[in-house]
């Protein structure tokens, strides 16, 4: 097997047996403007939250905060990437926003398995972002995890 082949593995993240209950994996990011706008682009919401600092500044806010969903792809930077990492499917999840997150906040993504189907692959994740310790998204979860 050649170098570049050995190499490959470690683009594949835990696999469903390697899981255990109460494992958990993090992302943190520091929003910024340009996050902000390009999130606006990409999924077509310029919502005057996000990108209108005049008429933001008259909301219960008194500013531009970033997109809920700008906060929650930060959970799917975990999947991706950490915990099960890079062949994880993507099932499902809910979401409640707590507070909101301005730029500048560094949010903390964070997801701990909290139950295993192994005749399914299947994991469920409590996921919680957080900005200095503060909740501001919360939910679950459900992924398919590569076997061994």
């Amino acid at each position: 097997m050649s170098e570049q082949n050995n190499n490959f593995e470690e683009f594949y993240g835990y696999k469903f047996e390697e899981l255990s209950v109460g494992q958990s994996a993090a992302y943190a990011r520091t929003v910024t403007e340009a996050d902000i706008l390009m999130f606006a682009g990409v999924s077509g919401d310029d919502n005057p939250m996000h990108v209108n600092e005049e008429l933001a500044s008259a909301t219960m806010f008194g500013g531009r905060i970033a997109h809920g969903m700008l906060s929650a792809a930060f959970i799917s930077t975990v999947f991706g990437t950490r915990l099960p990492g890079p062949g994880t499917i993507y099932l499902s999840q809910n979401l409640k926003f707590k507070a909101p997150v301005k730029v500048g906040d560094t949010v903390v993504a964070r997801c701990t398995v909290k139950e295993l189907t192994p005749e399914k692959r299947k994991a469920k994740f409590d996921t919680v972002c957080t900005v200095r310790g503060k909740v501001v998204v919360e939910g679950e979860a459900e992924v398919m995890v590569p076997a061994r």
